[in-house]
């Protein structure tokens, strides 16, 4: 074989490997030496970590490496300790009644987090996010609470829920008045402006408001209370709020004298656990509308 005579590129100046296409010459550049350090490190690199750690596949099961490293058991094990401390601190949670969770600095911290957990897994799809509600879905920013926004309260209706499925759970039912002919059109059409009145909202022109005051205090002052402010102990909503559940218009308060509408709340304790249920309520009380 004939050996490979030197040559020199005349422009640049760099040896050539003897190579040639078509006129053109391969310039013998060689590699950095840092670049060609770097990769034989990496060789061994690579041959260090074959021995040391998991890493070729077998058909029943892989080679465990010297070490014995295993990620699966550093992720259990860091779960487990996770999961032990959550639990100490779900006791405590559990045991303590909810003024003191609110209390203590390390509860409260505990409940606002599982708590804001719960309710973007189970609250917000029908309050919301921010817990402002939707038309039919109360505003548990507001202060407008049909059964009550204390924690006491708020920890019963997460639990029992609103005519839900459970032997405990809230129940009101406002009859209705016009399906039923319990009250004649001419009457729900008063009582509904005499009810916007209360409520500053603009009645309809040409409506007898002392008729409507009439049949409300004959139909409705007995759960809504002579004031309109409603009745929390019957789950009686107050009339004179700025937010109504529903339209807030005198046509929308003649609908739901008509025909009510009824939500529906559902029972959180079994499905949550008490723990969880008292977490909710602290976040829920701590959005701003608790009482």
């Amino acid at each position: 074989m004939a050996e490979h005579k030197k040559e020199i590129d005349q422009v640049t100046g760099v040896e050539t490997t003897g190579h040639e296409w078509d006129g053109l010459k391969e310039l013998n550049h060689p590699l950095p030496k840092w670049w060609l350090y770097m990769f034989y490190g990496s060789i061994v690199w690579a041959v260090i970590y074959w021995i040391l750690m998991p890493s070729w596949p077998l058909v029943n099961g892989y080679t465990k490496g010297l070490l014995d490293y295993s990620q699966r058991a550093v992720v259990t094990e860091e779960f487990n300790a996770a999961a032990a401390e959550r639990a100490e601190t779900g006791k405590m949670l559990l045991e303590a009644s909810l003024d003191e969770i609110q209390n203590t600095p390390e509860l409260l911290e505990y409940a606002m987090a599982q708590g804001k957990v719960a309710f973007g897994d189970n609250c917000a799809a029908c309050h919301g996010v921010g817990a402002t509600g939707f038309e039919g879905y109360p505003n548990l920013q507001d202060d407008s609470w049909i059964w009550g926004g204390d924690l006491e309260t708020l920890a019963t209706t997460i639990a029992y829920g609103v005519r839900a499925d459970n032997d405990e759970t809230r129940y009101a039912e406002m009859p209705a008045f016009g399906r039923d002919e319990l009250l004649e059109k001419e009457q729900i059409v008063q009582v509904a402006n005499y009810v916007g009145s209360l409520a500053g909202i603009p009645t309809q022109d040409g409506v007898d408001l002392e008729a409507g005051k009439v049949v409300y205090e004959e139909n409705c002052a007995a759960c809504h209370m002579d004031n309109g402010k409603g009745d929390m102990e019957m789950g009686a909503p107050n009339l004179t709020a700025p937010n109504y559940l529903y339209d807030r218009s005198i046509k929308g308060i003649e609908a739901q004298i008509n025909t009510p509408r009824h939500g529906v709340m559902p029972a959180w304790i079994d499905r949550l656990g008490e723990t969880t249920v008292k977490s909710l309520a602290v976040y829920v009380h701590s959005r701003g509308g608790g009482q």
